[in-house]
């Protein structure tokens, strides 16, 4: 048995986890994630315990046509957004979100302190995530994956760089 100490694994802060092209980014920068999967070597599916700060927002809502995702609440409270509206998630609580079904998710911390919650999901090589609230599509193949507009127009590299970095 190969024992983690999830202490000792770098976190991955703000805007580094998610990828997206700006403006898409905003709020969902406000989280930190420890990579208990890659840290084990997984390669089936992905865990990870991701901190969301108050006012932070877990993704864009987006669901997957090939990825299953489940989510178990540790500490604290979110709200998760779905496509049939708001539902408050606490200690204990848990969703998921099977692969094909177009119910598009996200969470939210709408109070003033940090959540933590353990979030697991399919590590398919081919994917693709819609976004219905914005202009974004995500197409994954072979393990490579790319943000587009909705008309099928690639992001342009500057579009993923911090505004204090253009």
């Amino acid at each position: 048995m190969a024992v983690i100490d999830i202490q000792s694994l770098p976190l991955i802060k703000g805007s580094e986890g998610i990828g997206y092209p700006a403006p898409h980014y905003k709020n969902c920068d406000l989280f930190e994630a420890a990579d208990i999967g890659t840290a084990a070597n997984l390669t089936q599916f992905g865990v990870r315990i991701e901190k969301l700060l108050p006012g932070g927002m877990s993704s864009q809502r987006h669901w997957h046509e090939n990825e299953d995702e489940f989510l178990y609440m540790l500490t604290g409270e979110l709200v998760l957004v779905e496509d049939d509206g708001e539902h408050i998630l606490t200690e204990g609580s848990a969703a998921g979100w099977k692969a094909g079904e177009p119910n598009a998710h996200h969470l939210i911390n709408r109070t003033d302190e940090p959540a933590f919650y353990l979030i697991i999901g399919t590590r398919a090589e081919r994917d693709v995530c819609h976004y219905p609230d914005i202009d974004l599509h995500y197409e994954r193949s072979d393990g490579v994956g790319n943000y587009l507009h909705k008309d099928g127009t690639p992001y342009q590299s500057e579009d993923f760089k911090e505004p204090d970095e253009k």
